[in-house]
């Protein structure tokens, strides 16, 4: 058994997020490798370190990288555009070369499965980093998985939306693909009993589950669970490119995640060698439990972590700005006569299912837009009703900075020729709160000035919309708030009045 330090990357992610509490409740010492590690604050464990480094910065690895023995690689950077395939190749090069160098003893990774010559670039990514990462001799244990079932996970979030919104179906070719899905739980028990795996040095294990099915089969277990009726219409002629739009305005999938992954379905991923099985004292279950205990926690209304809380699934880094151009500051504020609590209560609740409280089709609008242009589109949704944490996604931005009852900072997460944040901060004042909501935008050149002036009417139209109408829901939070005055019963009032 290995007690050393063990070190995360991809804690902010779907997996790590979920990885992350199995690992703090055990014995050995954790750190968390992250570009943002305020992004964690509050959601680690106060026993958890976190460090500082980016993955594409080869200089920042050294110092997280010291002492450890086990490290995780749970980075994809399939959400940073075209490119993502070199950007992959180059993370895990530098993490490679940091870790050999620090001593790093093991290596967990999780790849895709697919065997062949004509993987999609997608699969294509996941198994060269598998290599790249043995290639270090660093003892590297790789777990090959097909789809990943668990709420919050992007095929079960893909599938979830489909089956919801649509009684009847036009499905391209990929929905019968064959697939052994694999419930998160099981891939969280098989990444914890690996830290005491002894492969006797780097070995590649296939993992799935009992089932081989397709997308199609997986969306009608859905249908059964839920009991919807639903039907299926083929139709074969559908590209990657089009499936992906299309699953753009129906699903959380936005069009550029999309059309990735719906081009690495083309290919079967099933187990071809089940020695998992037998080294490793996993049994994963089947996929009616796995979508059973995913709607369990799904009708909780969040998950405890989603596929695009990680970082990469924003899309490629913000490009360096060339500086033409002052940043552009749009203000606005207005008193109510409420306690702050009661004040920012709708700012917290902003995005997702309640929506931007003024002009909601230009919202959807903007997204749709987004979407064709190859942005996130706004059907991330939120992933908690109430309470926002710094790192969620909402909608098309992205939280900040988060200060209960005080502040919430989104960053725009859509295609916009420059960087745009939304800020939300209340203050008290005498008799209640001051609401003050600011847009910022740093443009890009003449085209980012082009942008906000040319859009400056509807700019100006909802902003002074969404800040009313946030004025008025508060005021109506704070008389659903307030306690209401005890009436006597009609016994009592007789016995006054003959008093």
């Amino acid at each position: 058994m290995n007690d050393g330090r063990v070190l995360v990357t991809g804690a902010t992610g779907y997996v790590g997020g979920r990885l992350l509490p199995e690992l703090e409740a055990g014995a050995r010492p954790v750190r968390c490798l992250a570009r943002d590690p305020e992004r964690l604050e509050g959601r680690v464990a106060p026993t958890t370190e976190l460090a500082r480094g980016d993955l594409l910065e080869a200089d920042s690895l050294a110092e997280p990288l010291r002492d450890v023995h086990t490290a995780y690689y749970l980075v994809h950077l399939m959400g940073a555009g075209d490119e993502f395939e070199e950007l992959d190749r180059r993370a895990a090069a530098n993490f490679a070369q940091a870790a050999r160098v620090a001593g790093v003893r093991r290596i967990i990774y999780v790849g895709g499965l697919g065997s062949g010559e004509a993987l999609s670039p997608h699969l294509r990514s996941r198994q060269e980093v598998g290599r790249i990462l043995r290639d270090s001799g660093v003892p590297t244990l790789e777990f090959r998985a097909s789809i990943v079932i668990g709420s919050g996970s992007l095929s079960f979030e893909m599938i979830r939306a489909l089956v919801e919104r649509l009684p009847v179906m036009i499905t391209p070719r990929w929905v019968e693909q064959t697939a052994q899905p694999l419930a998160i739980e099981d891939l969280v028990d098989y990444l914890v009993e690996a830290l005491d795996h002894d492969a006797g040095g780097s070995a590649v294990y296939e993992i799935g589950g009992p089932d081989r099915v397709s997308y199609g089969a997986l969306m009608r277990e859905y249908a059964r669970q839920r009991r919807l009726r639903r039907w299926m219409i083929p139709v074969p002629m559908l590209t990657p490119r089009l499936s992906s739009l299309w699953l753009g305005l129906v699903t959380p999938v936005y069009a550029r995640i999309g059309r990735q992954l719906l081009d690495g379905v083309r290919n079967p991923t099933v187990v071809d060698d089940d020695r998992a099985l037998e080294r490793f004292a996993v049994r994963p279950r089947g996929i009616r439990a796995a979508i059973s205990r995913a709607l369990e926690h799904e009708d909780r209304r969040f998950a405890a972590t989603r596929w695009s809380d990680a970082l990469s699934s924003s899309g490629p880094r913000p490009e360096p700005l060339d500086g033409t151009g002052p940043r552009i500051v749009d203000t606005r504020s207005t008193d109510v006569a409420v306690p702050v609590e009661d004040a920012f209560a709708p700012i917290r609740r902003i995005g997702g299912r309640t929506g931007w409280y003024y002009a909601d089709t230009l919202w959807r609008v903007r997204g749709f837009l987004d979407l064709l242009a190859g942005g996130v589109g706004t059907r991330r949704g939120r992933r908690h009703p109430e309470h926002p944490a710094v790192g969620d996604t909402l909608d098309f931005w992205r939280v900040e900075r988060y200060e209960a009852d005080r502040l919430l900072r989104l960053r725009a997460e859509m295609r916009l020729p420059g960087r745009a944040w939304l800020q939300f901060e209340v203050t008290p004042r005498d008799g209640g709160s001051r609401i003050r909501q600011t847009a910022i935008f740093d443009p890009k050149g003449l085209a980012g000035r082009a942008y906000w002036y040319g859009l400056w009417p509807i700019h100006a139209l909802v902003f002074r919309g969404m800040l009313r109408r946030i004025r008025r829901a508060a005021e109506e939070e704070a008389r659903e708030s307030a306690p209401r005055p005890v009436r006597p019963s009609a016994a009592r009032r007789a016995r006054d009045q003959r008093a």
